[in-house]
């Protein structure tokens, strides 16, 4: 006889774009059951009851609910650190869109909180599940790509060019560095679960059209304590583009995706080449990893299997994030130590 699945129980906190579809994701899952969604914009609550779903205004209120086993939050990026601490407070998992913090002191104090309350701390960097980045790593973990020496990455697209002026997304207090918490610190976390702590950072941003206080282009160079280099970019005004390319002394691989990872549908190319071989190509076909990494998360706060994520690299990308920032206001070298 089939066991049939007892539901998570989640709260979806924030139900703008990125809020709204993880609840789309949701609402198809045996494994969750969203409990209510906590918005106080008005203008989005007529959507929330177009959708069937449970009305809560404040996050206090939605904790108090009974049977709540999470909370994720899609908020705007400085309500991250009161908001996680305030579900660790009342021993509810909390899972966070990225950035987990806008400085790396922040972030200590919230995978602190996390700690102390014994509840699992999830974030929003889905893009470790997807399947051709999964074959990557391992090609790096097993060395058949040989001795690493360089990688580059980027991701850029033009989802958010009608953002107002002066929406939050827009300046730099909030949203450091043009496009490094949308799209960048997705790259940094893939660069550190790939070669490990970064130790310098040399970084500039630009505005080229969108006339964001925080700029539209950002461009990094990252060096390890492993040794190696990566440099990596994010366009906030160009049409979709991602890609990671890792280069060792034996071989390199390219991994190229056709569309974003909300956008079901797109391939993913995996290039690799090894001296005197040519180019290779594999096709991997898009699958859910925002679903993959919301039931790894599910998983590990049942005590059911490890996380993906480690603290020390939840902190470190938020160090490098940091670092980052800093960098670009006078484009001078920042050392990690320094943050």
């Amino acid at each position: 006889m089939t066991m049939k699945t007892v539901p998570f129980n989640v709260v979806i906190a924030g139900f703008g774009w990125w809020g709204s579809h993880i609840a789309t994701r949701l609402k198809g899952s045996e494994d969750f059951q969203i409990r209510a969604i906590v918005e106080p914009f008005e203008g989005n609550h007529a959507k929330i009851a177009d959708e069937g779903l449970t009305l809560v205004t404040d996050l206090d209120d939605a904790l108090k609910l009974p049977d709540v086993d999470a909370v994720i939050l899609t908020t705007p990026n400085p309500l991250h650190e009161e908001q996680i601490i305030a579900c660790a407070a009342a021993g509810v998992h909390v899972f966070c869109e990225k950035p987990l913090g806008l400085t790396a002191a922040s972030a200590r104090r919230s995978v602190a909180a996390c700690i102390e309350a014994g509840v699992q701390l999830g974030i929003g960097h889905e893009r470790r599940f997807e399947p051709a980045l999964v074959a990557l790593k391992d090609a790096i973990t097993s060395q058949s790509v040989g001795k690493i020496m360089h990688a580059e990455a980027a991701f850029s697209h033009d989802k958010l060019i009608n953002v107002p002026q002066g929406d939050w997304r827009t300046t730099k207090a909030i949203s450091p560095a043009a496009g490094m918490t949308a799209m960048g610190i997705h790259l940094t976390d893939l660069l550190i679960s790939f070669f490990g702590p970064v130790e310098t950072v040399q970084a500039m941003t630009s505005d080229r059209s969108l006339g964001w206080e925080t700029g539209d282009v950002v461009t990094a160079q990252l060096g390890f304590k492993a040794g190696m280099t990566a440099t990596l970019s994010a366009v906030l005004h160009t049409p979709h583009f991602i890609r990671m390319h890792v280069f060792g002394t034996d071989e390199w691989v390219e991994v190229i995706n056709e569309t974003h990872p909300d956008t079901p549908g797109g391939k993913v190319r995996y290039h690799k080449a090894r001296t005197g071989s040519g180019v290779t190509t594999e096709t991997f076909e898009w699958e859910d990893a925002v679903m993959h990494n919301l039931q790894a998360f599910r998983l590990a706060a049942l005590g059911e299997a490890p996380y993906a994520f480690t603290n020390d690299e939840l902190v470190h990308n938020i160090e490098v994030l940091e670092a980052i920032a800093r960098s670009a206001e006078d484009r001078r070298t920042v050392h990690i130590s320094e943050v």
